[in-house]
């Protein structure tokens, strides 16, 4: 049976609440999980007073706001153990992984804009002889 790592979603309506988790591939998303590996917070937060130090802008001289940053903690030895036994990241929580370092991105998968398709030289001798 294929193993998934996926996100569990908890929360209120428009806040939502994720629970890092290990399941089978065909169980439902919020059933009895195997193993909870983590937590993530996808709402931007403001850190703490205690976390950050106030940063003053130096062009204005004025107090900067605070960066907002989304909460993720892992365990990541466990997150290991499962990536080793063959469980299988979801897209979202790959990227998540990405992010703290524990998986390489896959190559050659990045988005970027659809670049427009090439003129044929059909369509180019029409444009130069409308001109």
């Amino acid at each position: 049976m294929v193993v998934k790592i996926r996100l569990s979603r908890f929360g209120k309506k428009r806040q939502p609440f994720y629970n890092i988790v290990v399941s089978q591939a065909r169980t439902a998303r919020d059933s009895k999980p195997m193993e909870v590996l983590g937590t993530y917070d996808p709402t931007p937060r403001v850190p703490t007073a205690t976390d950050a130090p106030e940063v003053i802008d130096e062009v204005t001289g004025l107090p900067r706001k605070p960066k907002r940053y989304k909460d993720i903690q892992l365990d990541q030895s466990r997150t290991k153990y499962w990536l080793g036994v063959g469980a299988q990241p979801s897209e979202p929580v790959e990227r998540i992984l990405c992010l703290i370092g524990l998986m390489e991105p896959r190559p050659g998968v990045t988005k970027k804009a659809i670049p427009p398709p090439p003129l044929s030289a059909v369509s180019v001798a029409k444009v130069h002889t409308k001109s």
